[in-house]
């Protein structure tokens, strides 16, 4: 996980369509990363709980392993290899900590929606950084912003609550955004294997003090509560994320940076069958420009603008 250099790609090849194998890829990992939101919405448990817990059992697969293959490089973190990595878990718990919540304000579809405004959060946090942000990156956040502003204007009329899950949704894309850029600091020289573990250990301790301070109770689910978390942490945070690297090394990230974009779709219509939410129809243009827009962002070429896999 962690943010592309799109600069990296010439604009004519950036676009490239990928190979076969790679489309085939790509879809079973927008079907893994589409169950996200409809599986957290669906599970009865607390929303940092079910944060914590998605990422305390993914450091349980991913601790051993570095334990075993990769001791020296994990011991052998520099200062500042140390401190970028546990930047990133530390944003990556405050994108779990205002996403997941979100999904019990409002729904499946704005969440995933809004959420995937992290292209826009990156191409400006690239602009802060002295990077020069293209015309073309500009009208897309534009586009982006109307369409996130008339998502949240539906949500406004339906009420306050689904409004806090709008800026919830919003403020884990833009952790999103800070998180990857972080990482893509460190993974210049940590491993992709070494960096997550300690990302992902970070994100559970951080997320399981606030849940012990919050009085959230992180055990007595049912049994139905345990899959799904347990099908979260496979499907969404370990198959859908492994694919999205794995097609990273024959297909640009440009390309599967605007396929991630599908899972908005994919999780609206894995909500409308399994939840029977179905978005608004007035919310429907917006949802449009948004993803649109962020379109726009993405292949604008610009440094640190796409994001290479997901988050959620």
């Amino acid at each position: 996980m962690a943010a592309s250099d799109a600069s990296a790609v010439r604009p004519s090849a950036a676009l490239q369509p990928p190979p076969t194998s790679d489309v085939a890829l790509m879809a079973v990992a927008l079907a893994a990363v589409s169950t996200s939101g409809p599986i957290i919405a669906a599970t009865a448990a607390p929303a940092l709980a079910i944060a914590f817990w998605r990422n305390a059992m993914a450091s349980g697969v991913l601790g051993p392993l570095v334990l075993l293959r990769h001791r020296a490089e994990l011991f052998g973190l520099d200062r500042t290899e140390r401190r970028l990595a546990v930047t990133a878990g530390l944003l990556l718990a405050v994108h779990f900590a205002t996403w997941v919540p979100s999904l019990g304000f409002t729904s499946v579809s704005s969440a995933t929606a809004l959420v995937s405004t992290q292209p826009v959060w990156a191409a400006l946090l690239a602009r802060r950084s002295g990077h020069r942000m293209p015309g073309r990156a500009w009208l897309g956040i534009v586009v982006a912003v109307v369409g996130a502003a008339l998502v949240t204007g539906i949500d406004v009329n339906a009420s306050g609550r689904a409004l806090a899950g709008d800026a919830l949704a919003v403020a884990g894309g833009a952790a999103a955004a800070a998180y990857m850029v972080a990482g893509n600091r460190v993974r210049q020289s940590v491993s992709t294997t070494t960096y997550t573990a300690v990302c992902y250990v970070t994100t559970a301790l951080l997320l399981l003090v606030v849940c012990v301070c919050a009085g959230r109770p992180l055990v007595g689910y049912s049994a139905n509560a345990w899959l799904k978390l347990v099908a979260l942490t496979l499907g969404a945070q370990f198959l859908g994320h492994s694919l999205f690297n794995r097609v990273l090394r024959t297909t640009s990230p440009t390309v599967a940076s605007l396929a991630i974009l599908f899972e908005v779709p994919g999780a609206t219509l894995i909500a409308a069958l399994w939840l029977h939410q179905r978005p608004h129809l007035a919310a429907i243009p917006g949802l449009v420009l948004l993803l649109v827009g962020l379109g726009v962002v993405i292949t604008s070429g610009e440094r640190g603008v796409a994001p290479a896999v997901p988050v959620e």
